[in-house]
């Protein structure tokens, strides 16, 4: 596909921009991750991510949750229990997510060592 074919002259309009506007955010896209293995339940997210404030762990299921990335499943009984699990439609994300990690497991190291170059030259500045 040529890229002279797809302009797009803002951010709103281009699509890549659109897709990771859904699974971006600070929290998403490690959420995202962990339910392609199945359910997940909230405390399973804190135990996951402990530096997540239980705010915004909220926050950001109820965000996917809105895009219909995830489904909440509440189960009636005491105490109450909650699923998280990926929707159909979530899934069509899944190759995406999956490229991406491997996209950063290969490109991690060479790009922090970069980072940290870049910092150090600015810094001597």
């Amino acid at each position: 596909m040529s890229r002279k074919n797809n302009i797009y002259p803002n951010k709103e309009g281009c699509p890549v921009e659109f897709t990771l506007d859904v699974i971006g955010g600070k929290w998403k896209g490690i959420l995202f991750y962990h339910m392609i293995d199945g359910k997940k339940r909230f405390n399973e997210f804190r135990k996951i991510c402990p530096s997540i404030t239980q705010r915004m762990l909220t926050l950001q299921l109820r965000e996917l949750e809105a895009d219909g990335i995830v489904h909440r499943e509440v189960y009636h009984q005491v105490p109450p229990k909650v699923e998280y699990s990926l929707t159909e439609f979530g899934r069509t994300l899944e190759p995406i997510v999956l490229q991406m990690k491997e996209w950063g497991d290969a490109n991690r190291e060479a790009l922090e060592a970069r980072r940290s170059n870049s910092l150090l030259k600015e810094q001597q500045k």
